[in-house]
């Protein structure tokens, strides 16, 4: 009778799992931890609390600031296994509430969606894990291995506090063999097909300051001096392209799942030709993912010239913001620039315009080399297998952020003995309803993506942890 009840027990904790996530959602929302200048102590003690009374051991780690700690929560196994994460972040960017029709921190559910400040980013996600493993727990599952939840302080403003001071300072009590975080799962149509995102990985960042020299004069004499900014001119003109697309793994593959072309070994005709085919059929996916996973991105952000108004800028500057792909260091890095701009960095080529060119230098300004874990792996094939299940006909396809999260500290630290990807699945808002409201006023999700994902966290970690 006593064991009959406790199957009962287990049986209603799971039935009761997509609830529960979207009430835990509710009350994480409803917690300011805008960073800046809020403080993520109060999410991470509601989550070590409701984990803890699961049967969790949990700990909370901080940097320096005691009120921005990172929870650290272990489910034991009751043999050797692997270690699966489920990896978030407590802090949000900031949010003007005069922008809103709705307050930041509402928490509330109307017309079927959770609405406030992190319900895409990433509060959601954090809520939809942390209710399944408190399911799993008190229901008395107990892993193969180690089921370990990571929610993170400081993820918005560049980690120092969070996963990087982790995985360099504490590396013992984060490591894992299989992560799941941000990046991927919402998913998208085409040609009638649903296919949903599984990140990989992230590009890396080598912002650079391109710097033309000139004389400085009087603004009211033009003829007396060598005008810097106008230098800049010609760089600008070239920077209205972008670099030849060349093959990436994700790219490849991204491309090989919505289109059905085999392009191993492709060059950049055969690449430029496929990214064509991919505008022609949804312009907004080829721009959105297509485009920057395949190669180097180069887009100017910022010029400056004089100081003063009534002077001619004896020096200037273009700030550019690349992004490259996953593994590329500064050496490849410098030979896509040299090469993308041509003689309008070196004067002295055959062609080269040495009055325009002259004095141009290359400035590194940051130097983030990017990381991936394989895109064909079990863990890979566990979670398409999850998603056929789950929506028949529907198909996985991965991609390469542009941009960053934690994932890069994990990766860094562990290479490849830890797989790292970033999935969520969402299927009430697509890809370009949901990203849209990534840090932006008026954020929230479905509540039924909410509880899809909590029944994947739970779902997935059965599977691995078997």
């Amino acid at each position: 009778m006593e064991r009959a009840t406790q199957r009962a027990s287990a049986s209603e904790s799971l039935a009761d799992l997509g609830d529960e996530a979207v009430s835990l959602l509710c009350e994480l929302l409803a917690l300011d931890t805008s960073n800046p200048p809020k403080k993520e102590l109060p999410v991470q003690e509601l989550l070590a609390e409701r984990l803890g009374d699961a049967g969790f051991e949990c700990e909370l780690l901080a940097a320096s600031d005691p009120e921005r700690p990172n929870l650290l929560a272990r489910l034991r196994g009751e043999r050797e296994g692997p270690t699966l994460c489920l990896l978030g972040h407590a802090d949000t960017v900031p949010a003007d509430a005069t922008e809103w029709s709705f307050s930041p921190w509402a928490g509330d559910v109307v017309d079927g969606e959770v609405r406030g400040r992190g319900a895409q980013d990433m509060k959601d996600q954090v809520a939809a894990e942390a209710a399944a493993c408190i399911a799993l727990a008190r229901e008395g599952w107990r892993p193969a291995g180690e089921l370990l939840f990571v929610c993170t302080a400081d993820e918005e403003a560049g980690a120092a506090l969070g996963a990087k001071w982790l995985c360099e300072e504490h590396p013992d009590k984060v490591r894992a063999d299989l992560v799941i975080n941000e990046g991927g799962g919402p998913c998208f149509e085409i040609d009638g097909r649903r296919l949903y995102t599984l990140c990989v990985g992230e590009k890396g960042v080598w912002r650079f300051r391109l710097r033309t020299r000139g004389k400085a004069g009087h603004g009211s004499v033009p003829s007396l001096g060598d005008n810097a900014l106008l230098k800049l001119g010609p760089l600008l003109e070239r920077l209205r392209e972008q670099p030849p697309p060349e093959a990436t793994e994700a790219g490849i593959a991204f491309l090989a799942g919505v289109l059905g072309a085999d392009l191993e070994g492709a060059g950049p005709e055969e690449l430029s030709a496929a990214l064509e085919q991919m505008r022609e059929r949804s312009p907004l996916l080829a721009a959105y993912l297509a485009e920057p996973m395949l190669g180097v991105t180069l887009v100017p952000t910022m010029a400056s010239g004089s100081v003063k108004d009534n002077v001619i800028p004896g020096k200037a500057e273009l700030l550019v913001d690349c992004r490259v792909p996953p593994g590329l260091g500064e050496a490849d890095v410098r030979e896509r620039i040299e090469g993308f701009f041509g003689t309008l960095l070196d004067p002295g080529a055959p062609g080269g315009e040495a009055e325009e060119a002259a004095g141009i230098d290359v400035e590194f300004t940051d130097s983030v080399t990017g990381n991936a874990s394989p895109a064909e792996t079990p863990f890979a094939e566990a979670i398409a297998s999850w998603v056929a299940e789950n929506d028949p006909g529907a198909g996985v396809v991965p991609i390469v952020m542009p941009g960053f999260s934690d994932s890069h500290w994990w990766r860094k630290a562990f290479g490849a003995k830890t797989t790292v990807y970033g999935f969520s699945p969402q299927r009430g808002m697509d890809l370009f309803e949901a990203s849209p409201l990534v840090h932006s006023a008026d954020e929230r999700v479905k509540a039924s993506d909410v509880e899809l994902a909590a029944r994947f966290f739970a779902d997935i970690s059965r599977r691995v942890l078997s």
